[in-house]
């Protein structure tokens, strides 16, 4: 199974759907944050493609970061229990109406 695309209709209305059935007592399924820090981690990594939170390359991402990009980028689904970029942890509690609503 290859990466979803948003700008598929069918993959938009799913994760529609998906977001539309959480609620505060939404299990996780992946990692260790609650569905409201889940909620705002997906909402910063988004603002990376919008260049709203530029991300910071470090030396070694400049030396090896071409090895890298390829799995970032590519096809193949990223798999459980990778780290997550410091810039994408939330740890503090988060009111979930409030990230559900910014979700959209």
């Amino acid at each position: 199974m290859g990466v979803k695309n948003l700008f598929d209709n069918t993959t938009y209305f799913e994760t529609i759907e998906r977001l539309n059935s959480l609620t505060t007592n939404s299990q996780r399924q992946w990692g260790k944050m609650n569905v409201s820090q889940m909620l705002a981690h997906c909402k910063e990594a988004f603002r990376v493609p919008f260049m709203e939170k530029p991300p910071r390359r470090m030396l070694m991402g400049y030396i090896v970061g071409w090895l890298a990009k390829p799995l970032l980028y590519g096809e193949k689904p990223y798999k459980r229990s990778l780290p997550t970029a410091p810039g994408f942890i939330i740890t503090d509690e988060r009111n979930f109406e409030e990230e559900k609503k910014a979700a959209y």
